[in-house]
């Protein structure tokens, strides 16, 4: 059947160039056929008492506006109406969409930084959540202009050419209602993992002060008859020896001389060897060197937490030598080395350690006389050895959880975008093959 003059404006996707088939009573037009948008430029500073509701690219990472004077806005905006859709165009990468949703009695603005999309007839939560799809994010991709990063971005030209699934009014609406379903069973889902991810450093800190108080090993203690007063006072400069900086000499990637172990080799779970610079001289003394149970404490540096960290040398298959904002030290044999490093690692004795770290020029530091003065209570070796293994099997446990609700929190958003790819191919099991078509919706647009 012919159409009419009125329907040939409507800008429909040839089928050749539509993304992936819909159900009978959708189709495809171009975001420009669908944006009743007209650009309307305001200048803040012309309203200096003013108060806005300013719509900002940064602000829509926390899903609010910034409520914010004329005279503190430097640049012109664009006027919006509640339930316009924003897409930003900086970087695209970034999955940044937006639905205009009028917080206040303010007049609304919106950074130049947004493609403003407006259709009184179509839900602006469908189309917000349809931009936000993995097909259209393929197609923000598609387009770009700049060198990349921040500088990146869409072309309106080109977005106004791309392709939107337009469904019945009513499935709109269902789809809307079944998407946010799924996404709230989600995000409490999601909420559970993240409290699971960050909650690990307390949980550890907990471990570690049992440990070292004397609690985790005290049904051991008391088969053997001892008590805590078997665990004896000292101080580190008494239980270790060497404490020594290490060497000053610059280091390259390109250079061919000794390995050197450098701040970032200290990692959460030992010496991390994935990035070894390498000093110019192939030999360096022996003092500047490490050896298997010495262990490696960051003496400076400008993140606070880092200083004092520290790693045990595990077993070398070459010679190492370790840089000048460390410093070595070498357990005696009172002393398990890896009962030590998970002491100093600890929550008590990093208080220790900030409370004698002294900053300047916004560097924190600590040396070998504060570090030697720090305090611990020494159990006996067998002692030392069940405290050790005990913690080290508690800390497993935990890092295994941690990263279980990591690998969920990834899994979570793939199943948010599944579920997007599917709602707007018609496959959430909502559409209604006797809704009026969405043809039929269009021309009423127009």
């Amino acid at each position: 059947m012919a159409r009419t003059a009125k329907e040939k404006t409507i800008s429909y996707i040839p089928e050749e160039k539509q993304p992936f088939s819909l159900p009978n009573n959708w189709c495809w037009v171009s975001v420009e056929c669908i944006n009743q948008y007209t650009s309307v430029s305001i200048d803040p500073a012309k309203q200096p008492e003013t108060i806005f509701e300013l719509y900002s690219v940064p602000s829509s990472a926390d899903n609010y506006p910034e409520i914010v004077s004329g005279e503190d806005i430097g640049s012109t905006k664009q006027a919006v109406e509640k339930g316009d859709v924003l897409l930003c165009k900086i970087n695209p990468c970034i999955n940044r969409v937006w639905k205009v949703s009028q917080h206040t009695d303010y007049a609304l603005l919106a950074s130049s930084e947004w493609i403003i999309i407006r259709n009184s007839l179509i839900n602006s939560d469908y189309l917000m959540y349809c931009f936000r799809s993995p097909y259209f994010r393929d197609y923000m991709l598609s387009n770009v202009s700049g060198v990349g990063g921040s500088l990146m971005r869409a072309q309106p030209k080109y977005v106004k050419e791309y392709p939107v699934p337009i469904p019945p009014l009513a499935e709109q609406q269902r789809i809307v209602d079944r998407i946010e379903s799924l996404f709230a069973k989600l995000d409490e889902a999601k909420e559970k993992a993240q409290a699971v991810v960050d909650g690990f450093e307390n949980r550890k800190a907990a471990i570690l002060h049992k440990a070292f108080t004397g609690e985790l090993t005290e049904v051991q203690r008391k088969k053997r008859g001892v008590g805590l007063d078997s665990w004896e006072p000292v101080t580190l400069k008494e239980i270790v020896s060497g404490f020594k900086y290490g060497t000053s000499e610059k280091s390259d990637y390109s250079f061919a001389g000794m390995p050197v172990l450098r701040i970032p080799n200290i990692g959460d779970d030992g010496i991390d060897f994935s990035d070894i610079k390498n000093l110019s001289s192939e030999t360096v003394e022996a003092t500047n060197q490490i050896h298997e149970n010495d262990i490696l404490i960051i003496r400076s540096n400008g993140s606070r937490d880092l200083v004092g960290k520290c790693a045990l040398v595990p077993q070398l298959d070459q010679e190492y030598a370790y840089a000048s904002f460390l410093i070595r030290i070498k357990p005696s044999e009172r002393v398990k080395a890896e009962y030590l490093v998970q002491f100093l690692n600890s929550t008590d004795a990093r208080a220790q350690m900030f409370a004698k770290a002294k900053s300047s020029a916004g560097i924190n530091n600590i040396n070998s006389k504060e570090l030697g003065a720090i305090l611990l209570k020494l159990p006996e070796l067998w002692e030392q050895e069940e405290i050790f293994r005990q913690v080290s099997k508690l800390l497993l446990l935990e890092k295994q959880a941690k990263e279980t609700a990591e690998q969920v929190i990834g899994q979570i958003d793939i199943m948010k975008k599944a579920i997007l790819a599917r709602a707007f191919r018609g496959e959430l099991g909502t559409n209604d093959s006797t809704d009026e078509s969405a043809e039929e919706l269009l021309k009423r647009d127009l």
